[in-house]
């Protein structure tokens, strides 16, 4: 963990003065906990192995979450508030805060740096997948195909069947998005700058990130608005441009929050940047304060999240039930191997996926998906929360939240993990699918389109739901996870094997008893 103390950090441990990303993790979600549930509040900050017990608390805020329509909004609450109270920033030398930076440090200026691209094609939206440019009739016959497959939810497979309808929705020229994390793998960047969108790109300054933005700027209909810390002549090379361009997310944060609400336009705000461990949690906490800090200046703003599959959610009754009948509709030699493997591992291994139903206050009943993946650690976990928290707390006040399930994406960040990299190679075992790069963004940025234009998509603050977590059940592309016979994390490692198998090795046909 970095010990410079510039920017927004964890807090420093007064026993061992060091920050500690665990004891922090531990004391947020167990403030998140403490109104709903103080039992398992007070299990959360006792526990002794958060590193792999964490999944017990996340599982227990979305159970929770469930019982009363209410409780989300005061997990958020209380989530949201202990989180930025909890994180300090520094300042030469100076400590305060992050709840305070936005009035309490003098903040230097920000310039803004405009580039238009060279294209004038007309916007037009297509799939990349498997080699192909899926369009018209084939899109949509893809589409029912994952939906049948249960890849992706109706609900989604219905928002991008009405971005299909509507192509004159990709014309983004009256649109102002603002994209955290611009260069990221798995952004919207490169869709964007062909929909003629006003781009905001906020990243590090860093000149290969920029040559890849501004080189995919040129090549598009779109116009990018960059930040500088010092004013550039308007005909400034791109070559010098690399150079000069970027703001960091984690020591320019109120900068880039003062930067933003100079803008006269309605902005949309997309928390995209991803990095590694407990700077993943850093980086959603600056996310987090420039999102409430430009939404209380400018009430028009809208928030837009891409969730991960590998998390805990709730979910619909009828997903329950489908999985209940896929473990009941096992071949029998699948059905010997799995019942054996499960036994002699005490149900450590391929454990059945969901519990029993949950009831609500408002009549309905729901399920927990519990797709967290131990090895990516609580950091991740917290970090996807946090941004969970904000889209739910914002909506309940009013504003357009867009937060949509991802699918397992084989991105850098992912695959540099062997056990993922495998895992998601062998994921077809169980009737999972995941996605390249290229295919996830297309389908990602239709769905941020849908959820800015369609005015009963549940991104709308007017349309109602019956439960404030309806607002993730909606649109998911969990890739199958959800529908699983077993629970994933139980059945990651076989999944592994799957994908490490070489084809001329005997124990992947062994392992195709799986598919008969």
């Amino acid at each position: 963990m970095s010990t410079s103390l510039d920017g927004l950090q964890f807090p420093i441990n007064p026993t061992s003065n060091k920050p500690s990303s665990s004891q922090t993790g531990k004391e947020i979600i167990a403030e998140a906990l403490s109104i709903v549930d103080n039992k398992a509040s007070m299990n959360a900050l006792a526990e002794k192995n958060w590193r792999k017990r964490y999944p017990i608390y996340f599982k227990a805020l979305v159970e929770q979450g469930i019982r009363n329509i209410n409780n989300p909004i005061s997990i958020a609450k209380q989530g949201l508030h202990k989180a930025h109270h909890s994180f300090d920033f520094y300042r030469n030398g100076q400590r305060y805060l992050l709840k305070d930076i936005m009035k309490d440090i003098d903040t230097a200026n920000l310039y803004t740096v405009q580039l238009k691209g060279e294209s004038e094609t007309t916007p037009e939206w297509y799939v990349p997948y498997k080699g192909q440019k899926l369009q018209g009739q084939a899109l949509l016959d893809q589409i029912q195909t994952w939906q049948g497959a249960g890849i992706i939810e109706p609900s989604h497979a219905d928002a991008l069947r009405a971005a299909h309808a509507h192509p004159e929705w990709f014309d983004l020229s009256d649109r102002t998005m603002v994209l955290f994390g611009a260069g990221s793998e798995a952004g919207p960047l490169t869709w964007l700058s062909k929909w003629k969108a006003n781009i905001v790109a906020v990243d590090l300054p860093n000149s290969r990130v920029w040559d890849r933005i501004l080189n995919t700027i040129q090549q598009g209909n779109a116009t990018l608005y960059a930040p500088c810390a010092e004013k550039l002549a308007e005909d400034t090379p791109t070559a010098t441009l690399k150079e000069k361009l970027g703001a960091d997310l984690l020591t320019q944060t109120p900068e880039i929050a003062h930067w933003l609400i100079q803008s006269e336009r309605q902005l949309d705000l997309a928390a995209i940047a991803y990095l590694d461990g407990e700077k993943h949690v850093r980086v959603s906490m600056a996310m987090d304060s420039i999102m409430q800090y430009v939404s209380e200046q400018k009430a028009d703003t809208s928030l837009m999240f891409m969730c991960t599959p590998t998390d805990v959610y709730a979910i619909p009754k009828e997903i329950v039930q489908a999985s209940t009948l896929k473990l009941l509709q096992r071949s029998k030699s699948q059905r010997i191997i799995s019942e054996s493997i499960s036994m002699i591992s005490a149900q450590h291994f391929f454990k059945k996926n969901l519990d029993a139903l949950i009831s609500c206050d408002n009549g309905h009943e729901y399920g927990i998906a519990d797709c967290l993946v131990v090895e990516q650690g609580p950091n991740y976990a917290l970090a996807k929360r946090i941004q969970q928290w904000r889209a739910t707390l914002a909506r309940h006040y009013g504003q357009r939240v867009s937060i949509n399930i991802a699918p397992s994406t084989t991105t850098h960040s992912v695959t540099k993990n062997p056990l993922l990299k495998a895992a998601f190679n062998g994921a077809s075992l169980f009737d999972v699918e995941s996605f390249h790069p290229e295919t996830t963004n297309a389908l990602m940025a239709a769905l941020w389109i849908y959820d800015l234009r369609h005015p009963e998509s549940v991104a709308n603050p007017e349309t109602p739901l019956d439960h404030p977590l309806e607002l993730m059940m909606k649109g998911a592309n969990h890739g199958g996870l959800w529908r699983v016979a077993y629970l994933a994390r139980t059945a990651l490692p076989f999944a592994a094997l799957y994908g490490f198998a070489n084809e001329k090795l005997p124990i992947k046909k062994m392992l195709k008893v799986f598919k008969k």
